[in-house]
């Protein structure tokens, strides 16, 4: 069994994260597994050098040790562009010239999608006609063709420890974006890519990541990777039911230690 605790480092880690660092922790070490911290720090636009070091300060004065070396998502950009060019000779991948604008009016318009899942515009755009507007240096990411990719794979389900067999459903996200405009290559894919270079059998995170589940399985799929376990586990929420955020200074690691809370009690806290 190999887990893996996997946070961006754009702000403190607080309480949701410790719990989900432990969680991974105590399914890995309790089946005598591994236990990998990988830093995603592809978001360029976010990421903040300092808070690298902060994070594995703090799992480690929680005594959140992890097995071998911290894997940077950023030093992994090639295999990346790999599998996006993967799916882009399957054409599985197209290009997405639309702006939030485009999409919002085209969300808004009469019969448009209530559900806020990308309603295609561009999925119909000729190769030809992309391929110029490409060339003209037009801005575009790039799009799973989720319908395309199901005919691809076929049924398909992923098991949860908590949840159950769930089936994929590609109605979930519509073509989720596989690389951005701004920062390249896109949680969605970056995650599957670097979870099967890992070897990770057991995919822990919090339930709000649930529905993504649905697109790493679809590429899982049809990059022939193989299917892991995975357990979407209950939130951190503050007192009002909401879930923490990076912003909420007051439940930051960092904080609670300079507050003089020992790390026994601040891993007691961490709890949904």
């Amino acid at each position: 069994m190999i887990t893996r605790f996997a946070p961006s480092p754009t702000g403190e880690l607080h309480l949701g994260h410790v719990y989900a660092a432990k969680v991974a922790r105590d399914l890995a070490r309790k089946e005598g597994g591994l236990f990998l911290l990988r830093q995603e720090d592809i978001d360029s636009s976010r990421v903040r050098e300092e808070y690298l070091g902060k994070i594995e300060e703090d799992l480690k004065w929680l005594g959140l040790d992890w097995d071998g070396d911290v894997l940077r998502q950023s030093d992994r950009q090639k295999a990346h562009v790999e599998a996006l060019e993967k799916l882009k000779q399957m054409g599985l991948a197209y290009p997405c010239f639309c702006t939030r604008k485009d999409i919002q009016a085209a969300l808004s318009a009469p019969h448009g999608n209530d559900g806020g899942i990308y309603p295609g515009n561009c999925r119909g755009i000729s190769s030809d006609e992309a391929a110029r507007r490409i060339a003209s240096g037009k801005a575009h990411s790039w799009r799973l063709d989720a319908g395309k990719a199901a005919e691809t794979h076929g049924e398909r389900f992923f098991i949860d420890l908590r949840f159950g067999k769930t089936q994929v459903d590609v109605s979930v996200n519509g073509d989720a974006v596989l690389a951005r405009k701004d920062i390249g290559i896109a949680y969605h894919l970056a995650v599957v890519v670097d979870d099967e270079f890992q070897g990770i059998t057991h995919v822990t995170r919090g339930d709000d990541l649930l529905g993504a589940t649905h697109i790493h399985r679809q590429l899982q799929a049809v990059l022939g990777y193989p299917e892991p376990v995975y357990l979407h586990h209950a939130l951190v929420c503050d007192e009002n039911g909401k879930r923490l955020a990076k912003r909420d200074d007051a439940r930051s690691i960092r904080h609670l230690r300079e507050s003089g809370y020992p790390p026994d009690e601040v891993l007691a806290m961490a709890q949904p």
